[in-house]
């Protein structure tokens, strides 16, 4: 008897087969993102028509491969000051296929920031980040690769992904929080097919590894 088509890889989880849940989950992202005004309703109808009729998480990467990021950036601004006098450095999106992208020391966060990791990795360190609003928006997602977003114990975290065959959520914290009615909240929301997006609180950078462990 032949080899059926569709038969699983072994060790390859992008050819196993999916559920009608995970069909229901992804028809939800491309509603999403059509109610938004970034698929008109043919390009709906024609992703929704290949969505339920996907048979392996691998067909689902090009159907939501260009929906990574819900808000358009914002034009540009002069840069932020701080302390010294020496401003600091504005990053809209951060974007890794295949390869690393890291934001870490002081550097600028818009109220809408756009994460998009495709077998890649993201580290979006947000411990010494100067924030443009109260509440901001990181519409991270990954596939086949992970978005870290590291904060600070006193950031409030509201974690609203869709994680399908992957993981979407708060880690492991290696600092309690320290919330108060002044904290920030960092807002974070996307997709992870196969792949991982994670918010982690650390203490300062610089902190001795033998307090806070390895991460």
């Amino acid at each position: 008897m032949g080899e059926l088509e569709g038969t699983n890889v072994p060790g390859d989880p992008s050819r196993m087969r999916i559920s009608d849940a995970d069909r229901h989950r992804v028809a939800e992202v491309l509603r999403e993102a059509a109610g938004e005004g970034r698929l008109d309703l043919d390009e709906l109808d024609e992703r929704l028509e290949l969505t339920f009729a996907a048979k392996t998480y691998a067909d689902l990467v090009p159907i939501t491969a260009d929906l990574h990021a819900a808000h358009p950036a914002p034009p540009p601004s002069s840069p932020v000051s701080r302390a010294g006098g020496v401003p600091a450095v504005g990053h809209a999106s951060s974007t890794a296929i295949m390869g690393d992208c890291k934001r870490r020391g002081v550097w600028h966060v818009p109220a809408h920031h756009a994460a998009f990791s495709l077998m890649g990795s993201i580290t979006l360190d947000l411990r010494q980040a100067v924030l443009s609003a109260r509440e901001t928006i990181i519409n991270a997602s990954a596939i086949m690769g992970d978005v870290k977003i590291l904060i600070p114990a006193h950031m409030h975290a509201v974690v609203e992904g869709t994680p399908i065959l992957g993981d979407y959520g708060q880690g492991k914290d290696k600092v309690a929080a320290d919330l108060g009615p002044d904290s920030p909240t960092i807002r974070v929301r996307g997709l992870a097919l196969m792949g991982s997006v994670q918010v982690v609180r650390l203490p300062p950078p610089g902190t001795p590894r033998r307090i806070m462990g390895t991460y």
